[in-house]
């Protein structure tokens, strides 16, 4: 592949354009560059995430998803392109079956809260899904494929299956949301 990034500061975009993979330029605030940042912010998040003490599988796993966030990012860079496949969502699936059967089932809703593990996954889930909003918005406005959409709507279950599991490995459980509870007015 060679060096692509020979220089960072190349100032090509001082007029509020971007280039894509492609070659092609497009404004900085459209819905295409929306989406690739939403999926850039993810991963960011993920790596804050795994800056914290979790399973050595669950870190390897999250470790992929990183790297299947920058091939989304790629796909979404270069129009026509396509990086994530049936297979990458297939992939979540699995994960997320996997983890589900070890967690008790929900009778209540839960508060995106325990451990700071947990807590950071939330936010991971949260920034996901606003991914999947702008892929679902650039998918509305640019031919895309399906998977991507597929994919992070996927990932934003499993991050909020993970942050129950990541609760569980702090030593602690899920909060749950006290619907009874007495609020002051």
């Amino acid at each position: 592949m060679g060096n692509r990034l020979s220089k960072i500061a190349t100032r090509t975009g001082d007029g509020g354009t971007t280039g894509l993979g492609d070659g092609s330029r497009t404004d900085k605030d459209s819905v295409r560059i929306q989406a690739i940042g939403e999926v850039d912010e993810l991963n960011s998040h993920l790596g804050l995430l795994l800056c914290e003490d979790m399973p050595a599988e669950l870190r390897e796993e999250l470790v992929t998803i990183q790297h299947d966030l920058f091939d989304l990012g790629g796909e979404l860079c270069i129009p026509g392109y396509q990086m994530i496949t049936e297979d990458h969502v297939l992939r979540l699936d699995e994960h997320l079956a996997k983890y589900n059967a070890t967690l008790p089932a929900l009778t209540e809703f839960i508060l995106p809260a325990g451990s700071r593990a947990a807590s950071q996954a939330h936010v991971c889930r949260t920034v996901c899904r606003r991914a999947e909003r702008a892929i679902v918005t650039l998918g509305k406005a640019e031919t895309i494929h399906e998977h991507p959409r597929q994919y992070v709507n996927r990932l934003s279950d499993l991050l909020f299956v993970l942050a129950r599991v990541l609760n569980r490995h702090a030593g602690g459980s899920d909060v749950l949301w006290q619907h009874e509870r007495r609020r002051k007015a």
